[in-house]
């Protein structure tokens, strides 16, 4: 698992649709460089209940401790744990911008495959510009599923997604642009990235 070290900072968040802003002080981390693949193209078609069943059965894979306790619908993290997990949405919008706060950390065709110029489809991971953390295809290609409930007393289970997929129009694919959906939802332009908790003897 190729991932990058994250350094722990302070990131702003907000939710347009009802006013709210907030900050979160995020200790260090890492995160996967590119989207999990097949065949080096992003896996979609991913639940995000697959997507933590994935990121513990790459954890056992690799030896790790596994990061979730899955019992049926009910999934609890284990933030002290040296496997795989998904990104918070704070982890993921301070990964993305690479400490600086800026809707894209480029020129919109050097940095994402969206509606434009992907030809409708996803394609193999690396092929635009990294962001200065290294990250590739964080914007754009596929959408990524994060930990995060989007807004529980509203949306009631619905989990967030980050980053703009390939079928997306410009305006879509930014840093601070929220999505949600049930956590059963699956679709050809989702995915995830897996991220890693620093643990500290």
């Amino acid at each position: 698992m190729d991932l990058v070290d994250i350094p722990a900072g302070l990131i702003f968040l907000r939710d347009d649709r009802v006013g709210r802003r907030w900050h979160v002080d995020l200790p260090a981390f890492r995160l996967g460089r590119c989207p999990v693949t097949a065949a080096d193209v992003p896996l979609t078609g991913v639940s995000w209940y697959d997507a933590v069943a994935l990121c513990n059965q790459m954890s056992v894979d690799a030896g790790l401790p596994v990061a979730y306790e899955i019992s049926g619908s009910e999934v609890n993290c284990d933030w002290t744990s040296a496997g795989y997990r998904l990104p918070t949405e704070a982890e993921w919008q301070w990964a993305c911008t690479a400490g600086v706060p800026a809707y894209r950390y480029g020129e919109l065709d050097e940095i994402a495959w969206y509606s434009e110029n992907s030809d409708g489809r996803a394609h193999a991971v690396g092929g635009k510009a990294a962001n200065a953390w290294g990250l590739h295809d964080i914007l754009g290609n596929v959408w990524e599923w994060c930990w995060d409930l989007y807004d529980p007393d509203t949306y009631g289970s619905y989990r967030i997604f980050r980053g703009a997929g390939f079928a997306d129009p410009e305006r879509s694919v930014g840093s601070t642009v929220r999505r949600r959906s049930h956590p059963t939802f699956a679709i050809e332009d989702l995915g995830f990235r897996v991220a890693q908790s620093v643990v500290t003897a």
